[in-house]
């Protein structure tokens, strides 16, 4: 697996292309109305009760614009924080504030939604399973995302296609299941290898061939308690398929040992912040 880790290079050029992305080709041309010698101190107040996650992209994201700003940052990423926290305090040049502003709290705003779903979907499933992340993330956010799924107490799946083998339904619908399995097995210099079944008959037909995890897709509570039975003596257990807040503890009370949950990256809302100036 992947490891993924959020240098400080990293976070900066990944600020640098956002704050580009809001000033090309002419700045802020609202913000150049406001007399840039007036110097104000302003609060970075959550409106929810949240994780935190992205601090070091709002400190990035004021110095870029203007390395005078002082930001006094009163938690750290991972924090539970409740609806009315202070967060940061943020002084200097009125202007320089107002043009950061907004690529500061989109940063924050994503990395903390991200990071409260998966904690929603963490305490549900309680402390035997865990919650797992996928692929469906925002192309080039994808490490983003993923330090976002482990500051709620989730667990971080494949990162790339090379991390490890996962034979998927698509893959069996032009191939065979056991076949392929076996071609795994053959070719996995040292790499975990992963089987999707949606039905038991599948699981029967690779059942006690030598790889990692089983992943069962959209099965109901039955077939998945009868599914991890079978499994759980020779396999790690997962589940997947449409897993949401209202279902994941029934799911976790199956015994299996992971859920994995593309929603918490890809339908995370986002975390309502404010400065109050």
């Amino acid at each position: 697996m992947s490891k993924i880790k959020l240098s400080e290079n990293f976070i900066k050029n990944t600020v640098k292309l956002a704050l580009n992305e809001d000033l090309y080709p002419s700045g802020d041309i609202t913000s150049d109305l406001v007399r840039n010698d007036t110097n104000i101190k302003t609060k970075l107040i959550s409106n929810q009760n949240a994780i935190i996650g992205g601090l070091l992209f709002v400190k990035h994201a004021f110095r870029l614009i203007d390395k005078k700003i002082k930001i006094i940052i009163k938690n750290k990423d991972g924090s539970k924080v409740k609806k009315g926290s202070l967060i940061a305090i943020i002084e200097g040049k009125a202007k320089n504030i107002l043009i950061a502003e907004r690529v500061a709290l989109n940063f924050l705003s994503h990395i903390s939604g991200i990071a409260t779903k998966t904690n929603q979907f963490v305490k549900l499933a309680g402390k035997k399973c865990k919650i797992c992340c996928t692929r469906k993330t925002i192309p080039n956010l994808r490490v983003i995302q993923k330090y976002a799924v482990k500051l709620g107490g989730g667990t971080n799946h494949r990162f790339n296609l090379s991390d490890e083998y996962l034979i998927k339904d698509n893959h069996v619908a032009s191939s065979n299941i056991k076949e392929l399995v076996l071609l795994a097995i053959k070719n996995k210099k040292g790499k975990k290898i992963t089987v999707e079944i949606d039905n038991l008959n599948q699981l029967k037909e690779i059942i006690g061939l030598k790889f990692n995890t089983v992943l069962f897709d959209n099965m109901n509570v039955k077939n998945l308690t009868t599914g991890v039975k079978i499994a759980r003596k020779h396999y790690e257990t997962e589940a997947s398929g449409n897993i949401n807040l209202k279902t994941v503890k029934l799911v976790a009370a199956t015994g299996v040992d992971r859920i994995s949950v593309g929603s918490i990256t890809h339908s995370a809302p986002g975390i309502d912040f404010k400065l109050e100036f």
